[in-house]
């Protein structure tokens, strides 16, 4: 009687295991092969796409706010990392701010309007925009202020 049972089993296990492939392959026939998710489209005037917050574009040092897939900011220049200390390149998001920041790394540097963005504390900031930086992304103050007020946590910024 127990080998009766086992075999029941096993015939009900391998009916539903035929009938899955039968509804999947239905399912596969009705809505066709699986594709890929088309990507972003680029922002008009930038490098970004238009799932970007904020966009930079390293070549041109200038740097943008984006909303809704359209610019709402900039462009506006930029200093960028010098080399040797160039600013990472990819998708990110942001990941703190502080608006009135101060460099552990160098010395207590004001680092005003803060938006930290990429690992090892690299971040839009207030600063000069006439010479290199040390990876962070400076902007002159009206700028600094508007990416501060603007950009939340969890924000994507691109850099290109």
């Amino acid at each position: 009687m127990r080998g009766h049972v086992t075999t029941g089993r096993m015939r009900r296990v391998a009916q539903c295991v035929a009938a899955t492939a039968v509804a999947g392959a239905a399912a596969l026939l009705v809505s066709g092969p699986a594709t890929a998710a088309p990507s972003p489209a680029i922002v008009p005037g930038t490098p970004c796409t238009t799932t970007a917050r904020a966009c930079v574009d390293l070549a041109a040092a200038t740097a943008w706010l984006i909303a809704d897939g359209v610019v709402s900011y900039g462009p506006v220049p930029i200093a960028s990392g010098a080399p040797g200390a160039e600013t990472p390149k990819g998708a990110t998001v942001v990941d703190w701010k502080s608006r009135y920041h101060h460099s552990r790394e160098f010395g207590g540097v004001a680092m005003h309007y803060a938006v930290f963005f990429a690992p090892g504390g690299i971040a839009f900031h207030e600063g000069p925009i006439d010479h290199p930086s040390a990876g962070c992304v400076r902007l002159e103050t009206e700028a600094a202020s508007r990416f501060f007020d603007t950009l939340a946590v969890g924000d994507e910024v691109q850099v290109r």
